[in-house]
């Protein structure tokens, strides 16, 4: 009985001896590491692991929401951001712009704020909340990076709202030529909630109406928090605009924001969706194609009546009767003698 146990046991002792050589012998690894922790590791060291994610990642951080109606170029200057050394972007959450859609709500509606107030769950909890999920999101959905950034084009229709819960967050936000916005989304079948693709006349009323909320919002913001973009004048200029907004963005200059596309798929350059629209333009180098390809496809009747379906064009410096405008010689939308003035001041004339 004895001999038997002893043999029992020395074969239990050969057979895990056994185990643990194989798995040494074939370089087990342990579980890759979470966006998450990787990006606490990047900006944090490896002290204090066991610290929420809000503690690591405070409120005040400078985050950078890029925004617009689609088809704008928010998909373009999220890659052109994304080719900058110190930025991650990357693709579009969808989940963000929902939960602020579902948090206004809760805001709008009387009866839900009383109810809500009566349970304790105050406009302090709700936002703590909506700002620990954004953030959760932001840092987890793609590679760590020292500044952070988020592409969702309708999130900026609760600009004053991320604004308010990110106090040092910047925004950018795209605009562009609605006739050209619009006849893009409807050949390109883009479905938007509550936009009839089969009217000009009814797309490029919800297009103004749409801009005008995100615009005024930013607007409202200040210049030093937000800074629209003109799509034109971006493909037109682009060393020109990135420079600016870098300098906006409180970046150094980094020329691989020009060159884009020759990051596409590399490690700790621009990743794309599948998925997405915009993917196979943004493949491109930067370049003017679409500047002009609304011409002539919008109907006599809507381009007659065009200054009063999109107020916003005028509003935005494009002609409403031009066609097409000449965008080479587009007035500025907002001042931005302050940007200028200061990146003047502080360029390098000969920049690394």
């Amino acid at each position: 009985m004895r001999n038997t146990r002893s043999s029992l046991l020395l074969g239990c002792v050969l057979l895990c001896s056994a185990s643990l050589l194989y798995l040494g012998m074939s370089g087990t690894e342990c579980p890759p590491k979470s966006h998450r922790y990787r990006w606490m590791e990047l900006n944090l060291g490896s002290a204090n692991q066991s610290m929420s994610l809000t503690e690591h990642f405070p409120e005040d951080t400078p985050l950078i929401f890029i925004g617009g109606f689609p088809r704008s170029g928010t998909t373009l200057m999220r890659v052109m951001l994304d080719a900058h050394n110190d930025v991650r972007c990357g693709e579009e959450t969808r989940v963000i712009p929902r939960l602020l859609t579902m948090r206004a709500t809760w805001s709008r509606s009387v009866k839900e704020r009383i109810r809500l107030d009566e349970a304790g769950v105050t406009d302090q909890v709700l936002d703590a909340a909506v700002r620990a999920f954004l953030l959760e999101v932001i840092v987890g959905h793609g590679e760590p990076a020292p500044r952070l950034c988020n592409k969702d084009p309708f999130a900026l229709k609760s600009l004053s709202y991320l604004s308010h819960i990110f106090p040092k967050a910047k925004f950018v936000l795209m605009l562009r030529d609605g006739r050209a916005t619009v006849h893009s989304m409807i050949s390109r079948k883009v479905t938007i909630s509550g936009f009839d693709l089969n009217s000009y006349r009814d797309c490029l009323t919800k297009w103004s109406s749409a801009v005008e909320t995100m615009y005024s919002q930013c607007k409202a913001a200040g210049e030093t928090r937000c800074m629209p973009v003109p799509y034109e004048q971006l493909v037109l200029h682009p060393e020109e605009e990135m420079r600016k907004l870098l300098h906006f963005l409180e970046l150094q200059w980094d020329p691989s924001v020009l060159h884009h596309e020759e990051l596409i798929g590399k490690a700790g350059g621009v990743s794309l969706s599948k998925v997405e629209r915009s993917t196979d333009q943004v493949m491109k180098p930067v370049n003017t194609e679409a500047l002009s390809k609304w011409v002539g496809q919008i109907p006599s009747d809507v381009v007659n009546d065009m200054a009063e379906i999109a107020p916003m064009l005028a509003r935005l410096g494009y002609d409403p009767h031009a066609n097409p405008p000449d965008y080479m010689r587009s007035e500025p939308m907002v001042p931005t003698s302050n940007h200028s003035q200061s990146l003047k001041a502080s360029e390098n004339p000969h920049p690394s």
